[in-house]
């Protein structure tokens, strides 16, 4: 449990800001069908992050524990700071005559290839050696955030500052890249 519940606060708050997040919000107003925009990336991410949660355990597996250890504090601290740097909204350049599920999947899935969530659920796979919690974790984190926008849009965006949220995204990255370094130093 720990793994779902660490996965879904990484992402949800990893996300805010981030160019999915953008093209989330930009789906949904270009379709206006907020529920349609929301399974096609509940199908995106789930495929996604499925992915990457998987060559993390499968990267855990292979690594000896030590490296394991380095390889997740400098990618957690990594993380950590790539999250305060903001992101801006590709263009969905998607067909329309895909219709809105199609190209959200599409447009979603792709925009999430080497996205710092998608990163992130591969080291948290490595860190947690369990592809299906953190999977789980990381598309219900995506969903949450991702679902403010759609559904909730600009208010959100009065109530929390994007600015806090990626500051409180890069802390737990940072958290997590400590306790791994501490985890490596004992290790070594």
């Amino acid at each position: 449990m720990t793994a779902l519940w660490t996965s879904f606060l990484v992402v949800a708050l990893a996300e805010m800001g981030d160019k999915t997040q953008l093209i989330a919000l930009a789906l949904a107003a270009r379709f206006q069908r907020a529920w349609t925009v929301m399974l096609g990336i509940l199908i995106a991410t789930t495929l996604n992050h499925a992915l990457a949660a998987t060559a993390g355990v499968w990267v855990a597996r292979r690594l000896p524990p030590a490296a394991l250890a380095w390889a997740l504090a400098v990618g957690f601290i990594a993380f950590g700071i790539w999250t305060l740097r903001p992101d801006e909204a590709p263009e969905t350049s998607a067909p329309a005559r895909w219709g809105p599920l199609l190209t959200t999947v599409v447009v979603f899935f792709l925009a999430e290839m080497g996205d710092k969530t998608q990163l992130a659920t591969v080291a948290l796979g490595a860190r947690f050696v369990s592809a299906a919690w953190v999977t789980a974790g990381s598309t219900l984190g995506m969903l949450a955030a991702d679902g403010a926008v759609v559904f909730g849009g600009s208010y959100l965006a009065r109530l929390v500052s994007p600015v806090t949220l990626r500051r409180i995204a890069a802390a737990l990255f940072l958290i997590l890249g400590v306790v791994a370094l501490a985890g490596a130093l004992r290790l070594s």
